[in-house]
């Protein structure tokens, strides 16, 4: 009788310890499953911000391209209005001797002159679309303390252009004729001049003549509107 007893009481010791057992792995499996759907709701929480992030960097970057810093203009929506008024001027003047078609946006225009936008209030940039072509119009509206700095890169510009000795025989005299020009704030660079084939039959000073002309007589237009 007493044997069956201790059978009996380890029997139910047995079924107590499994009971606990299976309780024990219940608990451990639901607490593994929430800490899997937090998981990946943080996941996809990161992966949210993170698109929301690249989208405002490539929204950023976009704007950069077009906007001249503080300035606020979208350059490709053409010049603000007093560029522009300055622009048809000299196209005025030149007629179909304006060459110049490509407009330059602010990143080219830094990596073309140097010039970046917290340098200037406003500008415009022409030159032509065609490589072979120099003719180009530069005015910018330098901030308070940048001329000096707008000049000298401008400057640095020019004296890359005049030492170039893979310039195209009709633009040695094209380019030889640029000239800079600071009126109040504002720094212009002309190099102008058109069609100068048959002052090029004469020798390249012909060509700097006709330049030098054309470039005085748009500084002088300009210089009328700016002062």
């Amino acid at each position: 009788m007493k044997k069956r007893l201790v059978l009996l009481c380890v029997g139910m010791l047995a079924l107590s310890f499994a009971a606990c057992g299976n309780d024990a792995g219940q608990d451990e499996g639901s607490q593994g499953t929430g800490q899997e759907e937090s998981g990946t709701v943080q996941d996809s929480r990161e992966d949210a911000g993170a698109d929301s992030g690249g989208d405002d960097a490539q929204e950023g970057q976009d704007s950069g391209t077009a906007e001249g810093g503080d300035s606020g203009i979208n350059y490709e929506e053409g010049w603000s209005e007093e560029m522009e008024g300055l622009k048809a001027a000299v196209v005025e003047q030149l007629g179909d001797g304006y060459w110049p078609d490509m407009q330059l946006l602010p990143d080219m225009l830094e990596m073309s002159f140097g010039i970046a936008s917290d340098m200037y209030d406003d500008y415009m940039a022409e030159m032509p679309m065609i490589s072979a072509n120099v003719d180009t119009l530069l005015i910018v509206r330098a901030k308070d303390g940048k001329v000096d700095a707008v000049r000298e890169a401008v400057e640095a510009y020019r004296d890359v252009q005049v030492n170039n000795s893979m310039q195209y025989p009709m633009n040695v005299g094209k380019v030889q004729a640029s000239r800079i020009e600071t009126i109040g704030s504002y720094v212009i660079f002309v190099q102008l001049g058109g069609d100068v084939q048959d002052a090029l039959e004469e020798g390249d000073e012909a060509v700097v003549a006709q330049c030098q002309e054309v470039n005085d007589q748009v500084i002088e237009t300009l210089r009328g509107r700016l002062e």
